[in-house]
C-alpha cells in the first residue's frame, strides 16, 4: 500500500533532520536563535549549546528567561589570536558530552550546537566529534550545528545545509559589533 502524505509528513517530522549553517556572511547564530524560537513556540524544548563564545551575548539575556530552554556556553573566551589551550579543549569535551546527554534523555527536540563548525575548524575538537553526534542521533531530534568553515565530512551527511555568503558588510566601512544587533 503507498504511503499517503500525510503519513509522509509525519514521518518526516518525527525522524529529526540535521542542519549545517555555515559560510562568511552574518546571520548562522541568527538563524538558530530563531529556529530556537519557532521551536520553543511550537512546545518544543531546545537545548542550545555555544562553542567558542564564553562572553556574555545578547541573546544570552533573553534564552536565560525562556521555559523549555537549556543554554550552555563551552567557550572559555576569545582565542583566535592563539591557539586553544587544553582548558579551551577540555570545556569543548565537556560540551559534546553534555550534547550527548542531551540527545539521550529524551528532553529535547532541537539541540543547537553553536559556533561548533568553528571549534572542529580551529581543533578545539576534532570534527569526528560532530559526526558522531549526527550518526548517535535519535529519532525525533532536529540537531543544527553552526559556524563558518564547517567540515566536509559534517556537510556530507548533514541533510539541510545553508550558506551564509557576505555580499557587503558595514565592517568594510569601521562599523563596530552593535549591542543588540551584533553582539
Amino acid at each position: 500500500m503507498e504511503q499517503s502524505v500525510y503519513d509522509s509528513m509525519r514521518d518526516s517530522f518525527t525522524r529529526g533532520y540535521v542542519q549545517v549553517y555555515t559560510g562568511n556572511g552574518k546571520g548562522k547564530t541568527t538563524a538558530a536563535i530563531g529556529l530556537a524560537l519557532r521551536a520553543l513556540g511550537a512546545g518544543m524544548n531546545v537545548f542550545f549549546a555555544q562553542f567558542i563564545k564564553g562572553a556574555r551575548y545578547s541573546e544570552i539575556e533573553i534564552m536565560s528567561t525562556l521555559e523549555r530552554l537549556t543554554h550552555r556556553q563551552y567557550g572559555l573566551g576569545c582565542f583566535l589570536m592563539r591557539a586553544p589551550s587544553e582548558e579551551d579543549r577540555a570545556a569543548a569535551r565537556r560540551g559534546v558530552e553534555e550534547v550527548r546527554e542531551a540527545m539521550a534523555s529524551g528532553g529535547y527536540q532541537l539541540i543547537i550546537l553553536d559556533e561548533a563548525n568553528v571549534a572542529a575548524h580551529l581543533g578545539v575538537l576534532p570534527a569526528s566529534d560532530l559526526v558522531s553526534l549526527v550518526r548517535e542521533k535519535p529519532d525525533g531530534i532536529e540537531l543544527v550545528f553552526t559556524g563558518r568553515n564547517a567540515p566536509p565530512e559534517l556537510i556530507e551527511i548533514a541533510d539541510l545545509v545553508t550558506e551564509m555568503r557576505e555580499v557587503k558588510h558595514y565592517y568594510a566601512k569601521g562599523v563596530r559589533a552593535r549591542r543588540g544587533i551584533e553582539s
